[in-house]
């Protein structure tokens, strides 16, 4: 008795082929499997197109490869250099008072939400308080929400002049260096 679906010759395949395998075929070969009936099926690779296909709403058409203007040696190196219109560097004396003011901003609300957590663990363990679970669920959002908006307070309450230090909470800088933000 034969079972059904199994077929009589087998389906042999001249090369090995793996969906785990990478595989880097040129456009020039093709893979021949063989068919159940001896006839080998060709099949020729996607070629890939330099050009691109997206036309997003808002942003004009596709540009091509050849669409994009070449610049000279020297007008690059400018620009990469930061000779040209390029973006200002920031003094090493600015950015390591903004990562101590990110540090800062960041590590005080997460340190106290993860301390009121063991707080409100520890008063429910020892059946001091049944606290509800939305208590716990507000000072994560809390705990980590602040922490997230310290990253850019901690950025705009930093005085970017070097020689300046400014206030400790930097509300004064925040407020003078905002506009200065949404200038450019």
């Amino acid at each position: 008795m034969q079972i059904l679906g199994c077929p009589t010759r087998p389906l042999l395949l001249t090369k090995r082929v793996s969906p785990w395998m990478k595989r880097s075929l040129s456009p020039q070969h093709s893979t021949a499997i063989q068919a159940p009936g001896g006839d080998p099926l060709h099949i020729q690779p996607h070629r890939r197109t330099t050009e691109l296909h997206a036309k997003a709403k808002g942003f004009g058409g596709a540009v091509t490869v050849s669409d994009r203007k070449i610049m000279p040696d020297d007008e690059s190196s400018n620009s990469s250099s930061g000779g040209g219109d390029g973006d200002d560097e920031i003094p090493e004396e600015v950015f390591n008072m903004i990562i101590v003011r990110i540090l800062f901003f960041v590590g005080t609300p997460m340190t106290l939400g993860v301390a009121s957590l063991y707080l409100l663990s520890t008063l429910k363990e020892q059946h001091i308080w049944d606290v509800p679970m939305w208590v716990p669920y507000l000072t994560i959002v809390f705990g980590f929400g602040t922490s997230a908006l310290g990253i850019a307070y901690g950025t705009l309450s930093t005085s970017w002049d070097p020689e300046r230090k400014g206030s400790l909470l930097g509300w004064e800088q925040a407020q003078k260096n905002w506009p200065e933000l949404w200038k450019e």
